[in-house]
């Protein structure tokens, strides 16, 4: 049929050659070209978006909120947390959406904390996540020493702490505690689930427990038979024994003193003799009471 140009007189059109077939249209719609492109991310190019663009997109509206949150203040700054919040709700409906929470170099009995202080939640806008605050909530547990927190994308989110070494239980006005290497309380660990850590009582025991526990623990015949150790007018230690023996040790050089107590007890068996006290406060002898001659209730008391 002659074309008609709308204004103007009619002319024959010419034939036009058909061009070949495409092999591609004869076997339907094509594939995308091989790559990275997580399963998840798939619902983007449902809403006409590849992944790559998606992000690009976002990147572009979170950069721009940047620039007027600087030029204009405060105001615009509430106004960029709330596109903010959007965009992330939008690329969460395109898979960004946190689906898994690991946490590393934490105890189980650790990770159960941190997990309750992140406040994170399933399907959460992975991007909408505020991971500077995360962090400070992580570090705010008794446990970490410091966190790292990462977003792992399309929806993983890492936890990475350093955590507060269990020291011992610190035993003090009644109430008993469990301490990390630097005499910090560690407020969420219970005493009553750490039977395996030394036990020291009194004032200024938490301080200086750091430094006596390495000496006595690298004597596993002594170490075996404390029950706790004492401080005594924050100056020095008594060892008090599961028989009910007492080891008093000076309040300068414990090492010299200990070395002292081992070289008698090679000597004698001292330890398992049943002794009442053992005096090495004074480094030129040493004073050993039989249990008949002091009466021994047995009670850890701060101070002896």
């Amino acid at each position: 049929m002659p074309a008609a140009l709308r204004g103007g007189a009619q002319s024959k059109a010419k034939p036009r050659a058909k061009a070949p077939a495409s092999p591609r249209k004869s076997r339907g719609p094509s594939k995308a070209q091989a790559g990275y492109a997580p399963a998840k991310l798939g619902a983007a190019r449902g809403l006409g978006l590849s992944p790559a663009h998606a992000m690009i997109a976002a990147g572009g509206v979170l950069a721009a909120m940047a620039v007027v949150a600087l030029a204009t203040g405060d105001r615009a700054e509430r106004m960029g947390q709330g596109i903010e919040a959007a965009v992330g709700r939008q690329l969460a409906s395109l898979g960004f959406r946190l689906n898994a929470v690991h946490v590393q170099g934490a105890s189980p009995a650790a990770t159960a904390d941190i997990l309750s202080a992140a406040g994170v939640y399933k399907d959460q806008p992975l991007m909408g996540l505020d991971l500077e605050a995360l962090r400070t909530r992580v570090e705010a547990v008794g446990w970490v020493k410091e966190a790292r927190v990462i977003r792992l994308l399309p929806d993983t989110l890492i936890i990475a702490v350093s955590e507060r070494r269990q020291l011992a239980v610190w035993q003090h006005n009644g109430a008993s505690r469990v301490i990390d290497a630097q005499g910090q309380v560690i407020p969420e660990a219970n005493p009553l689930r750490a039977a395996n850590l030394p036990l020291v009582v009194g004032q200024g025991a938490d301080q200086h427990a750091a430094a006596i526990l390495p000496r006595i623990a690298a004597r596993p015949r002594l170490m075996s038979r404390v029950e706790a150790l004492v401080r005594v007018d924050d100056r020095r230690w008594d060892l008090r024994l599961k028989d009910g023996s007492l080891v008093q040790l000076p309040a300068v050089d414990e090492e010299a003193a200990l070395i002292q107590l081992e070289q008698l007890d090679q000597r004698s068996r001292i330890l398992e003799l049943g002794f009442a006290r053992i005096d090495l406060r004074d480094p030129t002898m040493v004073a050993v009471r039989p249990r008949d001659q002091v009466r021994s209730s047995g009670l850890i008391a701060d101070g002896a």
